[in-house]
């Protein structure tokens, strides 16, 4: 018969969401545009509100596709590929932060010429001792990706939910215990973002790490509350893998600014 499914792959309906999330997206940056310019953060929150709400419920209807059966072998084969590319566009960004860290660390350009008079850090800037609360963020964002790593095989090696809930609760709470102490160091910095080329790429560098570090531990949070409603299986748990892969990636590129901005760049 025409209308009986025959394959392994799951055709989606025609969906508004990629049009209201251009939208949000759009009206968002246009308000990011007029904040920066001093004419107030209202059409950026708007934007904003809309970008989440489309992320809620686009995402929803994918777990209620799960959750009916849509996500065979194949679809889920698709989805972690899916996931692996958007890593690696992740990876591309965060290399022209470090990009430019180096650049400016190895080549700093003084009144004359690098060659000249050139220093880093710049002339003035007091920098962070990596061996008092950075070590110990580092310490704590490598304990919260164990702590996730155990979750992951208490899942998949022993279907023991219990453990799987109390890995998240850690990793979620070194997660957010990690974005704590960052503006606390931030609030300590000696130096800004404007002025002075060291403060605009370690701002520019560790804060898009921060955006990444709240926006893991959200992730994180989902799948808890997600598992606490009896999902995810050892068979199925696409969105808790991804949310794993995601945070181990927060962990490395952190470990690359800590050898890099902190440790080698002061």
């Amino acid at each position: 018969m025409a209308h009986v499914k025959n394959h392994d792959y799951h055709i989606l309906n025609p969906s508004l969401w990629p049009f209201l999330g251009a939208i949000g997206g759009f009206i968002m940056l246009f308000g990011a545009v007029l904040m920066f310019h001093d004419m107030g953060p209202w059409m950026f929150l708007i934007g904003l509100v809309g970008v989440l709400y489309v992320m809620f419920g686009w995402w929803s209807e994918v777990v209620a596709e799960s959750n009916a059966g849509d996500h065979t072998p194949v679809v889920q084969l698709g989805l972690r590929y899916g996931f692996i590319l958007f890593i690696m566009s992740e990876i591309m960004f965060f290399s022209a932060w470090f990009w430019t860290f180096f650049k400016h660390a190895m080549y700093p350009m003084g009144p004359l010429s690098p060659a000249v008079d050139g220093v880093w850090p710049p002339a003035g800037i007091e920098t962070f001792d990596p061996w008092h609360l950075p070590l110990i963020n580092t310490l704590i964002l490598l304990c919260s990706g164990a702590a996730a790593t155990w979750a992951h095989h208490a899942l998949v090696h022993e279907n023991n939910r219990d453990d799987m809930k109390w890995g998240l609760v850690i990793a979620i709470v070194l997660g957010a215990i990690f974005t704590v102490f960052q503006v606390y160091e931030y609030s300590h910095a000696a130096f800004g973002f404007a002025g002075n080329v060291y403060g605009a790429s370690f701002f520019m560098a560790t804060g898009f790490h921060g955006a990444h570090v709240i926006i893991g531990t959200i992730f994180l949070f989902v799948c808890l509350m997600r598992l606490m409603r009896g999902h995810f299986t050892p068979q199925k748990h696409v969105g808790f893998e991804a949310a794993a892969w995601y945070w181990h990636f927060v962990d490395v590129v952190w470990l690359f600014l800590f050898a890099a901005v902190y440790v080698w760049g002061q």
